[in-house]
Formats: structure tokens, C-alpha cells, sequence
């Protein structure tokens, strides 16, 4: 169902190495993988027909790469706050090593020491809402599991932990959009593979 009232499409990344491998990839420039690569052409047919005024990538060659395999990098624009969250000391490790010496750690209630808490990634995405909401036009966003998890709970006007309640796969495509009027945000599709 179409909606009168601009829509942003999300599309996380393809797989990488350490996205299969549950290693946290916050700003290690880790390539697609050969399935990555496949998958993210695959995103062609899938956005085949989207009409939006702008594609937006995050800086990571991951994303980047997505968005050129599916076909949308033409004039793709950079942003620098579409970034995957920074991990600090956690960057490259899985998060059962995390809690192997942290018992009980939750990345979307604790952040990551010398990283970014939940509250500089909520702020963030607060910018990028507030430039999704200015623009007021259909646009296209090609980023990260975590950032676009905080995204989504913010575009609600939920607190950047409820993030934590949204699972993204890699090459998925989720949509964010409007009810009734634009005060009326809401997720119009979710994790679509």
C-alpha cells in the first residue's frame, strides 16, 4: 500500500565477514562478501520502480558498495551521521566475548567504552530525522543494523534503547513513513528480505 506522505527506505548493508561472523563493525571499513556482493545486486529488482527524490549512504564502503551494486549511487550523497555506531574497545569482537568479561552488557542500554553510548547514536539520528523531515520527500538510505535500529526507534519517538526491540538483516529493506498526517510517524514495513 502507497502512501500519500513521503517515505524513507532503509536498506541495510550486505553481508561482510564479520556481519556473519557477529563481530561488532562499527567503523572497520570491512568489505561485502562475495555472497554481500550478490545479494546487494539483487537489490535492483527490489527497489525496481521506487520513485524518491534522494539516496543517502552512510560513509562505510559496505553501504557504499550496496548502494552501487543495487544501482542507486548515481547521486548518492555521503552522511557522515549514517554511520554504524562506534564500538571503541569492542570494535571486531562478538558480543559473547563482550560478555564473557562484562556479564550482563547490552549494547543498546551501555554503549561501548571508549565508543559511542546509546545517547551520542540517538543524537545522531535525531540530525538525520530532522533533515529527513525538512526535506519532506520520498528518499533513500543505505546504512547500518545498529544505527538504523536507533533510527527507526527515534523516527517513533521512542528512547535510542528501543533500538534494541528491532532486528535487521543484511540487504533488508525496511520503510519508515506516516499515518494519518506528518505528526503521525510511523514503520510501514520492517525487515523485508
Amino acid at each position: 500500500m502507497s502512501s500519500a506522505f513521503p517515505e524513507i527506505h532503509l536498506v541495510r548493508h550486505g553481508e561482510t565477514e564479520w556481519s556473519l561472523s557477529g563481530r561488532h563493525t562499527g567503523r572497520s571499513d570491512i568489505p561485502l562478501t562475495a555472497n554481500g556482493e550478490e545479494a546487494a545486486r539483487k537489490l535492483a529488482a527490489r527497489l525496481e520502480g521506487l520513485s524518491v527524490s534522494a539516496v543517502w549512504s552512510s560513509p562505510s564502503q559496505r553501504a557504499r558498495n550496496t548502494c552501487r551494486l543495487a544501482g542507486c549511487d548515481t547521486d548518492a550523497v555521503i552522511k557522515p551521521d549514517l554511520a554504524e555506531w562506534d564500538y571503541g574497545a569492542y570494535e571486531g569482537i562478538t558480543t559473547k566475548e563482550i560478555l564473557a568479561g562484562r556479564p550482563g552488557w547490552q549494547l543498546f542500554r551501555d554503549g561501548c567504552p571508549n565508543g559511542e553510548t546509546v545517547a551520542d547514536v540517538g543524537a545522531r539520528a535525531d540530525r538525520m530525522i530532522a533533515e529527513l523531515r525538512q526535506a519532506n520527500t520520498p528518499i533513500l538510505i543505505f546504512s547500518s543494523s545498529h544505527f538504523l535500529r536507533v533510527l527507526a526507534a527515534r523516527w517513533l519517538g521512542l528512547p535510542a534503547q528501543d533500538g534494541s526491540r528491532f532486528i535487521l538483516d543484511t540487504t533488508s529493506i525496511s520503510i519508515l513513513g506516516y499515518e494519518h498526517d506528518l505528526t503521525e510517524p510511523v514503520i510501514r514495513r520492517w525487515n523485508q528480505r
